[in-house]
């Protein structure tokens, strides 16, 4: 159908194992490669959310920033990541600053809900671990599963994520 946008969310770990990293890249691009009309959504946080709109700005593909509802910005981690987050914002098609929560956790949950109910499907840098906090991982996957957006799980069995 013509005009149709096929919204592509993203959601993981912001460590990433080095000995995957070449596997979940070319998963994100396999994910992102071959269709027409693609939007990527993402948080744009380490890890997982910045490597996904690289590869989808790479490619040509508007990538929609949800912005958590919280100083977001300052806990992104070191002026690496913070760097990375502000160049990938000003070259985002589009941003979402959703409503301040009451705390981060909530925040982070309220952004991951944002992306699974604004997306067609939902690629998940996850190792199958519950979340290690509200808002985790692990909690986007199981409410994007519960609401029936399909998951593509990009990972490796039997490799550990960073304590």
């Amino acid at each position: 159908m013509p005009g149709t946008v096929t919204r592509i969310g993203v959601t993981g770990h912001r460590s990433i194992p080095t000995s995957i990293l070449p596997a979940v890249r070319s998963g994100m691009r396999r994910q992102l490669g071959g269709v027409r009309g693609l939007e990527a959504l993402s948080s744009l946080a380490a890890g997982a959310d910045q490597l996904f709109a690289n590869i989808a700005l790479d490619k040509g593909i508007p990538v929609t920033a949800v912005i958590p509802g919280m100083d977001y910005e300052a806990h992104l981690g070191g002026d690496e990541a913070q760097s990375a987050y502000r160049r990938l914002l000003k070259a985002c098609a589009h941003r979402v600053d959703l409503p301040v929560e009451p705390t981060h956790e909530r925040a982070y949950l309220a952004a991951g809900r944002w992306i699974v109910d604004h997306a067609d499907q939902l690629v998940a840098v996850w190792d199958g671990h519950p979340a290690r906090g509200v808002g985790g991982t692990g909690d986007v996957v199981a409410y994007a599963r519960s609401t029936g957006v399909p998951v593509t799980v990009l990972w490796e069995p039997g490799v550990r994520r960073d304590p």
